[in-house]
């Protein structure tokens, strides 16, 4: 089949959908991520064997104001109707891709939909108003009618829109990295001058409100002595708090983001990985965020929030310690929990666990989805 991949960002570290383009692409399909365009990014491109093509947009310089937000998604509807609308599959990641998506339908019946939601879309943010719930909600339950598969990303967000929706339930593809018998690195400590007797916890990703990186910054800087040391790596609006604290606590230490192709390399060089979302919003309630399944990869127990996916998956594969309260008193007993552990037994079930929670058994699920079209 001919199938488009949209996604309504630049596609430059969206490794969800490349990993799906590139599957979809395995199974002898012929597939184009369309991506929103940039300025200094290739119209036309090819990452890691796929077609992409970013549309430029003539309002893409304009002000964020809300209207003229509405005219930017307008003119990129236009241009992306009168181009892809005669493909055979349109694979829409997330709500603003499915409207795209139902648009098309509209003019050409006979294509297909698959709505490949990536968290829970109707309550996303922290802080949401309720009006803006109301709305997603309206427009996500018109919407999924038109969706001919739904595939999310945790077993509740499943549940939650089979329910909400009275739809049957959605296929669930984990956000897994490809198989890799990755090997202990030590560039942490090579970079940023660790010592060789201090433990490195993790947290990589993105570097926003919401994912409990202040308590972290709180917890790690109230540490009795230097022994356990904490390692923010990625990118976003918390980077300037995340790099004072370095300066002034010799337990807290930060690592600009690094492309996905070095990634595991990096999260090999620590010793636990740190997963401490917030209960602030029902998709961080439901999530189990890629960064689980990349620590697994790479070989790390790992230290979670008490929240409902998450706590499951590391209590139910025995690889890691859950957090009683999402506090930061909570956190610091996870992390003397964590150090009382058998780390030798627990990194046994880590690799046991990575041989289930990889990307070649989520494409299993992507080629059923493909299969019943």
């Amino acid at each position: 089949m001919k199938i488009v991949n949209l996604v309504l960002n630049n596609f430059v570290n969206d490794s969800r959908v490349l990993k799906t383009s590139r599957s979809l692409a395995r199974l002898d399909h012929d597939v184009k991520v369309v991506a929103l365009h940039e300025a200094d990014l290739p119209v036309y491109e090819e990452v890691g064997a796929v077609k992409v093509h970013r549309i430029p947009l003539v309002t893409r310089s304009w002000s964020k104001r809300r209207l003229v937000q509405v005219i930017k998604l307008t003119e990129f509807i236009l241009r992306f109707t009168l181009k892809y609308r005669k493909v055979d599959v349109l694979h829409c990641n997330d709500l603003n891709a499915l409207l795209i998506g139902c648009l098309c339908k509209a003019t050409r019946p006979s294509v297909r939909i698959v709505y490949d939601s990536h968290e829970y879309a109707i309550n996303d943010v922290p802080n949401q108003p309720a009006s803006s719930i109301k709305f997603k909600y309206w427009l996500e339950n018109f919407l999924i009618r038109y969706a001919d598969r739904v595939i999310t990303v945790s077993d509740s967000i499943a549940n939650e829109y089979a329910r909400l929706y009275n739809i049957p339930k959605p296929y669930l593809l984990l956000n897994c990295p490809i198989y890799n018998e990755q090997r202990k690195r030590d560039l942490f400590r090579e970079n940023l001058g660790i010592r060789s007797d201090q433990a490195i916890f993790l947290y990589q990703g993105g570097l926003g409100k919401g994912r409990g990186i202040e308590m972290l910054l709180e917890a790690f800087s109230g540490l009795k002595s230097d022994q356990n040391v904490l390692v923010c790596m990625g990118y976003g609006s918390l980077e300037p708090l995340i790099q004072k604290k370095a300066q002034d606590s010799s337990t807290i230490f930060f690592h600009p983001a690094v492309t996905p192709d070095v990634l595991l390399n990096y999260t090999s060089s620590a010793d636990y990985g740190v997963s401490f979302i917030e209960d602030s919003c029902l998709s961080y309630r439901y999530c189990l965020p890629n960064k689980m399944f990349e620590y697994l990869m790479a070989g790390l127990p790992i230290l979670t929030s008490n929240l409902y996916e998450m706590q499951r998956l590391v209590n139910y594969e025995g690889v890691g310690i859950v957090a009683d309260d999402n506090t930061v008193e909570g956190f610091r007993r996870a992390v003397i929990d964590s150090l009382a552990q058998d780390y030798t037994a627990i990194q046994r079930n880590v690799f046991e666990s990575r041989k289930k929670y990889c990307w070649e058994e989520q494409e299993k699920v992507l080629k059923e989805v493909y299969d019943a079209l």
